[in-house]
């Protein structure tokens, strides 16, 4: 282990000097903005100091180099001060700061990706600890090189309760190479925290975690380059560096006062401004900057993944969606050694053990806590490092919404798979039941939501998936369903496929996983009195195919039953009442699971609320009638 060598005496006023310099960066910017959290900045501007301009090792021309330390600002409203090192360093002119906020500008109010130096979005609190342990976890595990992951956590935002979910992660897989910061500064938007300067409850909490904890004086350099440098010399655990530290630190008349969150400094910012222009030692040229990193990151691809191996399955083998998901997973495994997956301790139910028993290495056991489990995935596909599967019930992911919406705004290429959707999955009941999950993830900017309804389509989802940008999320099934198509059958996102028509179809019915065969059901029963239903499964809900359900509708008489396994809102059948909207002649009957279910056989339910075949043609006589 190296010894720690106390910076010069010149260094250490450099560092206090750049915080200072760092602190009128956020007055003006915000001054301009007339808007901001100058207050919160201030906080954090020592810290910033020794991270970017003494202990990060990171490329200038290249913000996102694989080698390079990574950091994440979890208490996002603190941008401007990300913003101000960066400039400092040399990224930017300073003089861009002014543009802070601006409608033109990418010095966004939170950090965004729009920016080159930002990996994920931050600004809904706790989310920043589960991204940097996802990172950490990569540079460990996949990379195996020595770059380092930072997070920087508000006080306030401790009480998040996925903060402690992503502590415990990191605590568990002994993440040497993460360090997560806590600026402690006792204030939060509307009152003092709950455990304001009670440092020495922070640091037991974060011990009995896991964590080398070190409490130290967040306005002292010193004590803050010795506690970074402990950080990455300690080994077998991550390190907490715990910060006591002042909102508005340094800001006469304003420091540690309450009512200063989230606004400019207006009339006082002049005096503030002065103050801090009196600190400075050195006004030159600065002589500090960041360090090299060491160019060990492999060079990866995680472009055009294949299966190793085509669907082989025969037409009418009953197979579950999730168990062809598994074995589509497995499959892109062995193209590509970059795929990896995470769930929450339910991979004998989503069939995600089959990349363990694979590849052991590239499973990432999250446990029951989903939150962590969407962020961790979101850290480890940055930089384009892994092709990353999250899986649990579908239903499970309403509680890691948030992090999935923030996903999107980080530009993620996260893939989701939701099993055991719908009242099909029987006697577990409606907490169990994910009747939702096509609608949260319908409403997230760019995703693509992929529902197979047989094997071979679900292991053709899981290779599109692994190739497609922004969210992808994959409903698969509990029960077992008929292989319809063949193992040559050709699948693109955004193209339905009609598995059964005629030349004198009168109705065309629409549903998708276990409904479609309850349509197939329905159609079957329908020929023998005579009436032709063609039938159509849409494979993605988004995009969905609007011109093949316009031109059957009207091959059909302008007559649709969409059927599905999801309450009504947010759905297939909205989906399809949206595509068809603006046509004149359809019209479009929905059977969906009108109320909260119930346990019992997944056969009787399906028929007790409203989706079985049966219903299917009681909805196909009365549409006809109309």
């Amino acid at each position: 282990m190296s010894a720690y060598r106390k910076p010069d005496p010149s260094k250490i006023q450099e560092l206090k000097d750049i915080a200072h310099r760092l602190r009128i960066h956020s007055i003006t910017a915000t001054q301009a903005s007339k808007s901001g959290h100058p207050t919160s900045c201030a906080s954090i501007a020592e810290v910033m100091s020794v991270l970017f301009f003494n202990t990060m090792r990171y490329k200038i021309s290249a913000p996102r180099d694989a080698s390079s330390d990574r950091f994440i600002l979890s208490k996002g409203h603190a941008a401007p001060i990300l913003y101000a090192a960066w400039a400092e360093a040399g990224l930017f002119p300073i003089s861009d700061l002014q543009n802070l906020r601006k409608i033109d500008s990418d010095l966004e109010g939170h950090p965004t990706p729009r920016l080159n130096f930002v990996d994920v979005g931050t600004g809904s609190l706790g989310q920043g600890v589960a991204v940097a342990a996802g990172m950490a976890y990569v540079g460990k595990n996949f990379d195996k090189a020595d770059y380092r992951t930072y997070a920087l956590v508000g006080d306030g935002e401790s009480a998040e309760g996925s903060i402690w979910e992503s502590l415990h992660f990191a605590g568990h897989y002994k993440l040497d190479n993460l360090c997560v910061i806590f600026d402690v500064n006792r204030l939060g938007q509307s009152e003092p925290t709950s455990l304001q300067h009670q440092m020495e409850v922070y640091r037991k909490r974060l011990d009995a975690f896991g964590f080398n904890a070190i409490v130290v004086d967040g306005h002292d350099v010193e004590e803050l380059s010795r506690a970074f440098f402990e950080a990455q010399q300690t080994k077998g655990r991550p390190t907490a560096v715990i910060a006591k530290t002042f909102k508005g630190k340094f800001f006469p008349n304003i420091e540690d006062l309450e009512n200063w969150h989230g606004k400019p400094l207006g009339d006082a910012a002049e005096a503030v401004m002065k103050h801090l222009q009196a600190l400075i030692k050195n006004k030159g040229q600065l002589t500090l900057g960041p360090s090299t990193p060491v160019e060990n990151a492999p060079v990866v691809s995680i472009a055009n993944v294949k299966l190793a191996s085509p669907p082989d399955y025969k037409l009418g083998e009953t197979i579950a969606t999730r168990l062809a998901y598994g074995t589509a997973l497995a499959k892109i495994g062995m193209n590509n050694s970059r795929v990896i997956a995470l769930d929450g301790d339910t991979k004998n139910s989503t069939f995600s053990d089959k990349l363990k028993k694979a590849f052991p290495e590239r499973y990432v056991e999250c446990f029951i806590a989903e939150q962590n489990l969407v962020g961790v995935a979101i850290g480890a596909a940055c930089r384009d490092r892994t092709i990353a599967f999250v899986s649990t019930f579908a239903t499970f992911f309403t509680r890691a919404f948030d992090q999935i919406r923030m996903g999107a705004i980080s530009q993620t290429n996260v893939n989701f798979v939701g099993s055991h959707c719908g009242v099909s999955i029987g006697e577990d009941g409606p907490s169990q039941m994910g009747l939702e999950d096509i609608a949260l993830f319908r409403t997230i900017p760019g995703s693509t939501v992929f529902y197979p309804s047989d094997a071979v389509s679900t292991e053709r989802a899981v290779e599109l998936a692994a190739n497609t940008k922004g969210v992808c999320f994959i409903r698969t099934s509990r029960p077992n369903t008929a292989v319809i198509y063949a193992n040559d059958e050709k699948f693109v996102a955004g193209k339905a496929k009609v598995v059964k028509q005629s030349a004198n179809d009168q109705v065309l019915f629409i549903g998708a996983g276990i409904t479609l065969y309850e349509a197939l059901s329905a159609a079957g029963e329908l020929e023998k009195s005579g009436i032709h239903a063609r039938v159509l499964d849409p494979f993605t809900i988004k995009p969905l195919d609007r011109d093949a359900i316009i031109s059957n509708a009207k091959q059909c008489g302008g007559r649709i039953v969409v059927v599905e396994d999801h309450y009504r809102e947010g759905g297939i059948g909205e989906a399809v009442l949206s595509a068809v909207a603006d046509q004149r002649d359809i019209i479009v009957k929905h059977l969906y699971v009108p109320t909260v279910p119930r346990s019992g056989p997944p056969t009787v339910l399906i028929d007790m609320f409203g989706i079985s075949a049966r219903k299917v043609i009681a909805a196909t006589h009365d549409i006809l009638k109309l």
